[in-house]
Order: structure tokens, then sequence, then C-alpha cells
């Protein structure tokens, strides 16, 4: 379906507000929703499924050390899913219901009870609930640093579909070493999550309901999903006017497998100052900005000498990366357009510090414990390609129990030929390295022969994230400290389609042991 680019203004997500308080705690209520909702000019409107029946849902505006509670409800369609259903994946099959949902806070810092396990799910009115479901309300202490969080549905086995149909938003978490920095603020400061989708001639979602190679299985799981267009806050291809100044923007990538490797049209640079979860130690200017599933970048982008012009941010990431199919440079190639014709309302006093906030860094000299974990693929009971952790299974018994308190390094062994990007619930980490290995050498004795050196992360990965790209043929190595909670919580690969097929693994907090 071809749609005009750049016809529809960027829209911007409400701020959300409480509705009470519980013993002295502000209290939130989110209503999931069937609704429709109008995508694109020349579009009929879509059935999405949103946060208070808007998609993405509204952005939360939270404080560290200030916590909150949340009351997530499920007013979706009872009986059928909106999207194909594949009920031979782990979670999916009957008797459970074909809606369910469990929120996850994507880079909180929580007790596993409001972490959004994916067993923990819940359906129309709390009527069923997963194994793992124990609280109809959340706590969220924010007992971190500022940071660019996002919530989005984590029920096991559909995760990819309930995300799809729009269960995402922004949760925008800030601090007093924020408040400090001049950075731009208000209207100059703008969250864009990015996705893509496919439709329908009605305007619905195309949603594919098997892989290109038949599978006995129908509807049946596909590998990767690839949309045709390109969404921004849930608009195809908007545009934003802006005015000759300097704007913060808040970058995440929502798709469900697509990679981003973006640029601008005009050349100017992104000054990057912040990665999933804080502030790196000072900004970063780069040209190229690549972002996997699940990632996100705090940026500034300057307009001041691009008056008068019309600016693309466009994409050229293969798919799947990094040596899949070109993009379309028309379509998927392109993301969103800034208009830079607003007249300057006032002096721009904000400014780009030459430092910003502080985090722990963690060294090798402080890991306890150093785990490899190898990423690999096969394929399952039906044919079909299967990704996979520690050569293990979501059901199987878990095998990492990293202590509280300690500090462990984790390899992260790529033998697949794509690029994941791996996300840790609960914690914050730091990359270490990457390096090349022999993978036919590892996949035949599991024994891992470098073939070059390590290499650093790029400047701007050098902050604290939650979420890391490892490449293909390569170790990367991420390090942690697990604190502030016990309990089990997932790991897993963010390209929605693998998590959801069994690339998630859980691990396990444990209590200090006794010598």
């Amino acid at each position: 379906m071809s749609l005009e680019k750049y016809v529809d203004p960027l829209p911007l997500p409400e701020v959300i507000e409480p509705v009470g308080q519980v013993n002295g705690v502000d209290l939130y209520k989110v209503v999931m929703k069937q609704v429709e909702q109008k995508l694109h000019r020349d579009l009929p409107k879509t059935t999405v499924w949103g946060y208070n029946g808007v998609f993405p849902g509204p952005t939360f505006e939270a404080r560290t050390n200030v916590p909150i509670k949340v009351k997530w409800i499920n007013d979706l369609p009872v009986d059928n899913h909106l999207l194909p259903v594949d009920k031979t994946v782990h979670g999916a099959e009957p008797p459970n219901p074909e809606v369910r949902t469990v929120v996850h806070l994507h880079g909180g810092n929580n007790p596993m009870d409001s972490d959004g396990y994916p067993e923990a799910w819940f359906t129309n009115s709390f009527k069923q609930v997963g194994p793992f479901f124990t609280a109809k309300i959340y706590n969220y202490p924010h007992i971190q640093p500022a940071a660019t969080l996002w919530y989005h549905d984590h029920a096991i086995g559909i995760t990819r579909l309930n995300v799809y149909a729009g269960l995402a938003g922004f949760y925008l978490l800030r601090d007093e070493c924020e408040d400090q920095l001049n950075l731009p603020r208000g209207r100059y400061e703008v969250p864009l999550v990015i996705q893509d989708r496919s439709f329908n001639e009605d305007g619905s979602f195309f949603y594919p309901s098997q892989p290109d190679e038949p599978v006995p299985v129908f509807p049946s799981i596909v590998p990767e999903f690839f949309g045709e267009t390109i969404l921004v806050n849930g608009k195809v291809w908007p545009f934003l006017e802006v005015e000759p100044r300097k704007y913060r923007f808040r970058l995440l990538n929502g798709s469900n497998s697509r990679f981003y490797r973006m640029r601008f049209s005009s050349g100017q640079p992104f000054i990057q100052i912040g990665t999933d979860v804080g502030f790196l130690e000072k900004p970063v200017i780069t040209n190229e900005l690549i972002l996997g599933p699940g990632e996100r970048a705090d940026v500034i982008i300057n307009f001041t000498d691009f008056a008068g012009q019309h600016i693309v941010l466009t994409n050229d990431a293969p798919s799947p990366f990094p040596d899949g199919d070109p993009v379309e440079p028309n379509t998927t190639g392109q993301i969103i357009q800034f208009r830079v014709v607003l007249p300057l309302s006032g002096t721009d006093t904000s400014s780009i510090p030459t430092k910003l906030c502080a985090f722990e860094k963690l060294t090798e000299g402080d890991a306890t414990r150093r785990r490899n974990q190898p990423l690999i693929e096969g394929e399952d009971e039906f044919g079909r390609l299967i990704l996979l952790l520690e050569g293990l299974r979501w059901s199987d018994s878990v095998t990492d129990k990293p202590e509280l308190g300690d500090v462990e390094i984790w390899n992260l062994i790529n033998a697949t030929p794509d690029t994941h990007p791996i996300h840790l619930h609960l914690v914050r980490f730091q990359i270490l390295d990457r390096r090349p290995f022999d993978v036919e050498h590892y996949l035949a004795t599991r024994e891992i022969v470098y073939t070059g050196p390590p290499v650093t992360p790029d400047p701007n990965e050098r902050g604290p994230k939650d979420t890391v790209r490892a490449n293909p043929g390569e170790v990367t190595r991420i390090i942690t400290r697990f604190e502030d909670f016990t309990g089990l919580y997932p790991w897993h690969c963010h390209i929605l389609e693998h998590e959801d097929h069994e690339m998630m693994r859980p691990y396990e907090v444990v209590e200090e042991m006794e010598e």
C-alpha cells in the first residue's frame, strides 16, 4: 500500500495524571482498551489496543526516590485477539486465553511482583491470571537515576502481538542532576517512539499468519517482522514543525524486529547525552545513530542554522541487521520530517553541557563471577527457526542465580548470523567490549577461540544500558551489579518474535549465600 509521506503532524502523547493517593503515594490507573485511531490521512481508522485508549500510551513523568503506584486494567476483548495467535508457542497453548496482558516497565529497577513477569498475566477484569500473578497494583520505587524508560506488554507467547497492536508508551524519570543541566525543556523536549507497521486496504494492521516458507502450523509465528511503513508516535511518516533552536529528543526503537541506523538529510549531527537508563558522562557528537529494538537514545538536535529547511531523519539499516535486505530509500529509509519553519519564540537560553551526570562505573576487578551465555539457532519440532539462550528454553530450570549485591560479567556469545538486542530486566549494565571469535569452532566444541582483539564500545554506548546489541560472530561482554531486589527476572532478545519463540530465560537473584 502506497501512502504519501509527511502529510500528518506529529502527535505528542499526553502526560498522565494520578487519580488519587494510597498511604500518601500517588496512584495512577491505566485501562487497556480497543479503539479506532487515525494513523494516516489517507487510511481508514485502524483498530488498535491502547493504554487509556491511545496508541502510543500516555507518558508518565516521574521523579527519582518519589514512588508511585499503578493499577493496570485489562478492558480488552475477552475471547479473540486482534492478530493471529500461534497456539503452539509456549505460553499461548490452550487452555490459556488468547487475550492476556502484563505490563513491563522497561529499564525499571522494581520488585519482582511489579516487574511484569511474562507469566504474571491477567485477562479482562482479572477473571483469569497467570501462575506468577500476585498484584493488581504495581509499586514503582524509582530508586534509580533519571532515564528514558518505556512501558509495554510482556505476556508470554504473545508479546509481539500485544505490542504490535499498540501497547507501548513512554515513562520519563527525572532527578536533581537533570534539573541542574540547562537542557531544552517544555515544548522543546519531544519523545519519539519509532515503529514499523503494515496495513490492509481497510486500514487494519497486517501481521503475517505464517512464514514465507510453508510450515505445518497455522497461524504460525514468523522469524521476524518488518513493516512497510514507519510510524512515529503512532502516525505514519509524520512531520514536526520546529523553531531554529536546540531541541531535546527522546528516541525509542519500539519496533518488533527492525533496527534503525539514522542520519539527518542535512548532515547535521546528533549530540547524544543519554543511553537507555541514564546520562552519559559527557555529550557525544555523532553523525550516525544505531538503535536496536528496545534501545533508547537521549539526544539534542540544533536547528539554529537550518531556518526554512525541511530535514528528514533517514534510516539505512538492513533487515535483518546487519546483513539482511537493504531498506527502500523512499519508504522504510525515511522516518520523520522536521520543518524548521516556526519563528523563534524567544532567545534560546538552553545549552549543551560539557559534563552530564556521573554513574557508578564497574571494572573487571569488581566482578565476582563470569558467565558464558551462548546465543544459538536451531529448529523446533515443526522445522521452524528457533533461537535459544544457553541452548535452553524458557521452561527449563533456572541456571543463573546471581547473589544480591554481586557484580557479574556476562559473555554474550553470538553464534548466529544476526545482531540480537539483549535485554536484562532489573539491572543497569555497562558494555565492556566486543571481540570476534571462531563461530564454527565454538559450535563444534563450545570452546571460544578469538580471532581478533577486543573492541571497546562506541563512545555513545558508554553509559548505563539495559539493552545491548550482540553482534554476530562476536562475544559481547557486559558487567552489572545485581542489587535492591531478589526474585525471578527475565533476560531475552528484544526482537519480539525471537522472545516469544523461546529466546528468553529466567534468572533468579538470591540472598547472599553463607560460606
